[in-house]
C-alpha cells in the first residue's frame, strides 16, 4: 500500500490529523535536508513534501522562491534529490512527496519519472501547474504504479472543476487556503471552513489545507474541519535565518514542535 494512504489510515484510526511539513530539496544542502526530514518526523511530522528547485515557480512566494535559488546554485537535480531519498529510506518510512513543476518532469520523462521516483521511495507528487485535464499520462503511469498524484483545489475552483480534480486526486486533495503564492499570512481567510467542507462532501478523500499558515492558533483552528494542514514557508524562513549555523537542525525542529504542541 502507498505510504500516504497508509499514514492518513493510521490517524484516521488514531482520530488524529495530519501534520505536513515542506522544506526545499538541497537547501542550503542535501546533507542538511537529510537532517532536517528525520528531525521533523521525530518532531510529529507525519507526511514530509520535498520541493524540487526550478527557475520560474509561479506557485511559491519570496520565501520559498529564494529556497529555490539556493538549491539552483547547489546545481540540486531531480536525480539528486532520487538519491537523497534513496539514502533516507534507509532511517525512515515517513511518507515523501515531491512538489515539483511540469516542465521539469516533462523534460526528464513522465514515466522515467514515476518510475525511478516510486523506486527511490517517494510516494507521490504535486505539480501546480498541472491541471487534471492535461494529466492523463501522468495519472495513467502513476496508477500502474501506486504513486499518489495530489491535486491542488483553491477558493477559485468552481464545482466542475472540484469534480475533476477529486476525482484525479490520490493521496490526499490539497487545498490551497486563498488565492496568491505561498507565503506567511497573519489571518486565515474568510470562508475557508466552508470551502473545506464543500470539497469533503464530494469525497472521502482527505484533505489538507496548505499556503499561509505560520502560526499554532491557525493549525488548530484548520484541523477542527480538514484532515490535516500544510506547513511550508514558515519552516523554510526558520532555515534561511539559521544558514551557516551549527543549530540549524535544532532550531527548525523546536520551531515545528511549538506549532505542532
Amino acid at each position: 500500500m502507498n505510504r500516504i494512504k497508509e499514514k492518513f489510515g493510521e490517524l484516521r484510526k488514531l482520530n488524529k490529523k495530519a501534520f505536513i511539513a515542506y522544506v526545499m530539496a538541497g537547501d542550503p544542502d542535501l546533507k542538511i535536508t537529510f537532517d532536517l526530514v528525520l528531525e521533523l518526523e521525530r518532531q510529529g511530522v507525519d507526511i514530509m513534501e520535498l520541493g524540487v528547485p526550478f527557475s520560474d515557480p509561479i506557485a511559491d512566494g519570496p520565501t520559498i522562491q529564494k529556497a529555490g535559488l539556493r538549491a539552483l546554485k547547489n546545481r540540486i537535480e531531480l536525480k539528486d534529490i532520487f538519491n537523497l531519498v534513496k539514502q533516507l529510506r534507509k532511517k525512515t518510512e515517513i511518507p515523501l512527496v515531491l512538489m515539483s513543476y511540469l516542465n521539469l518532469i516533462f523534460h526528464y520523462g513522465i514515466e522515467r519519472f514515476v518510475r525511478e521516483a516510486k523506486e527511490k521511495g517517494i510516494d507521490g507528487v504535486i505539480v501546480p501547474d498541472l491541471i487534471p485535464e492535461e494529466a492523463n499520462s501522468l495519472i495513467e503511469v502513476s496508477r500502474n504504479n501506486d504513486f499518489a498524484t495530489i491535486f491542488l483545489s483553491a477558493p477559485t475552483s468552481t464545482q466542475e472543476r472540484l469534480k475533476k480534480i477529486v476525482k484525479a486526486s490520490t493521496g490526499f486533495i490539497y487545498y490551497v487556503s486563498l488565492t496568491g503564492v505561498t507565503g506567511v499570512r497573519e489571518k486565515l481567510p474568510e470562508g475557508l471552513k466552508g470551502e473545506v467542507l464543500k470539497i469533503k462532501k464530494m469525497t472521502s478523500k482527505p484533505v489538507c489545507v496548505g499556503f499561509g499558515i505560520a502560526h499554532p492558533e491557525q493549525i488548530k483552528e484548520i484541523l477542527k474541519f480538514s484532515d490535516g494542514v500544510v506547513v511550508g514557508s514558515a519552516i523554510v524562513e526558520v532555515i534561511e535565518k539559521n544558514i551557516n549555523k551549527a543549530e540549524l537542525v535544532k532550531k527548525v525542529g523546536l520551531f515545528v514542535s511549538k506549532l505542532w504542541g
